[in-house]
């Protein structure tokens, strides 16, 4: 009796021995089985350099391409399969568009979902899934716009916020540049804004509202912040806002009682103490007792319409003080 004989494969002129294909492939799905996909990667590509695949070797290889991150290489080994109509052709398919979506390649998911929807093709109990991935996909895109529209932004702010390039515009300029962060993230050039507001040569009250910047975006760094000859170390992510300080809230009580008949005066005077509480930041109304300063204030208001003056000087001048350096004067 003949025995049979294996014959030897030939590929590319490379002998291959009976069964060495089998091998790998064993190799490489016990590997895969065992998340240890970068070893099961190297065993399915040596593989598949001698056999095309059928569809479970390729469905493996993908996926487990996919979790080592190697994206290209898994979108390249999906399209194979897709290209052999596997039998769970759109299990298939949503690992191609998550990788697709991994790559960044927003607009092809689009088209392709909304192409198969189009021709309504998309099994019934399977239609919820493709328009959740749908959806997803739409949402990382636009996050990734606005990602990219931030980066641009904040390029540009950064720009504009080195110390020399800041402190080079005038007082008014600064004022225009500190309120276009309102709405924008400040903590990638948080140490930026810190060397400003440390800088002798920076503005008072631009100080306060750099400091405000980054007391509303709870940035947690320390400051030194001098003003009015004195210093104080402050960090931002603890520090209230200045309407919550005590000083501020009393002052306002004071005045809210004593002109609750005259609601024009009173709407005057609270703009002042609420611009001026800016100025001072972070340190109230430095050590003039809070009836002096709310008293001072309706006094002050009332010098506008012409109304003698009798109250404490000392606060009245120093209330001046505070009015021209919201104006940007230095002094």
């Amino acid at each position: 009796m003949k025995k049979n004989k294996k014959k030897l494969s030939m590929f590319e002129n490379v002998v291959v021995f009976p069964g060495t294909v089998e091998k790998l492939l064993d190799q490489a799905h016990a590997y895969a089985e065992n998340y240890q996909y970068d070893r099961a990667n190297e065993k399915f590509n040596e593989a598949l350099q001698y056999t095309a695949g059928d569809e479970v070797t390729l469905s493996v290889y993908a996926y487990s391409l996919y979790e080592a991150r190697e994206f290209e290489k898994a979108k390249e080994i999906c399209e194979r399969l897709l290209e052999i109509g596997p039998s769970m052709y759109f299990e298939a398919m949503e690992l191609y568009l998550t990788i697709c979506m991994q790559l960044r390649q927003f607009t092809q998911v689009e088209k392709i979902i909304e192409s198969l929807m189009e021709e309504e093709v998309i099994p019934e109990d399977q239609i919820e899934k493709f328009t959740r991935l749908k959806n997803l996909n739409a949402d990382i895109a636009e996050n990734k716009r606005a990602q990219e529209d931030e980066e641009m932004i904040q390029e540009s702010i950064g720009n504009e916020f080195s110390i020399e390039g800041f402190l080079e515009k005038k007082a008014e300029e600064q004022l225009i540049i500190v309120h276009e962060l309102m709405m924008t993230n400040i903590r990638p050039i948080a140490f930026s804004l810190k060397e400003i507001i440390e800088h002798e040569q920076t503005h008072p009250f631009v100080k306060s509202l750099i400091l405000l910047l980054l007391v509303e975006q709870e940035v947690s760094m320390e400051i030194e912040i001098k003003k009015f000859d004195r210093a104080l170390s402050v960090n931002p992510a603890r520090l209230e806002l200045p309407t919550k300080l005590p000083h501020f809230q009393a002052v306002a009580g004071m005045v809210m009682k004593e002109l609750e008949q005259e609601p024009s005066t009173l709407e005057l005077v609270q703009h002042l103490i609420a611009k001026h509480a800016i100025a001072t930041y972070p340190f109230e109304w430095l050590d003039y007792s809070d009836e002096d300063v709310a008293l001072s204030y309706i006094e002050y208001v009332g010098a506008m319409f012409g109304k003698a003056q009798g109250m404490n000087g000392e606060v009245i001048n120093f209330l001046h003080h505070l009015e021209k350096l919201t104006e940007l004067q230095h002094m």
